[in-house]
């Protein structure tokens, strides 16, 4: 069983990091290329021809940062769960007992110290 939980945990976190990984292949190739936004005179045909580009660049990093977001939920969890399995399989310390008093002693008193001297006499 833990072998399984640990396999699936270092599953989600290599799903994590290849999809972070993803992301930034995939930001960087967007921002090598060159958005070819035209310019004219006409006022109109200036803002039909820049709108398209920016709006489809502006899906584009939305969706890289639904997958930023995504890729970095899924490494941290990841990374939760496997350092909680390694917390898990470490041995426990085992606490030390505490001393006891045996009770069926009599208390022995120091000299000089009539208060305990008295008790143990009663």
């Amino acid at each position: 069983m833990k072998d399984l939980t640990t396999n699936i945990a270092y599953v989600i976190l290599f799903v994590g990091i290849g999809l972070l990984a993803f992301t930034f292949i995939s930001a960087y190739t967007f921002l090598i290329n060159d958005p070819n936004i035209t310019g004219s005179s006409n006022l109109v045909d200036v803002f039909g021809s820049a709108l398209a580009p920016l709006i489809v660049a502006s899906i584009r990093i939305m969706y890289l940062g639904i997958m930023g977001w995504i890729g970095a939920g899924l490494t941290a969890r990841g990374i939760q769960l496997i350092i909680q399995l390694k917390r898990l399989a470490a041995p426990q310390p085992q606490p030390r007992p505490s001393p006891t008093i045996n009770q069926t002693e009599p208390i022995q008193a120091k000299k000089g110290t009539k208060v305990l001297a008295q008790a143990s006499q009663k």
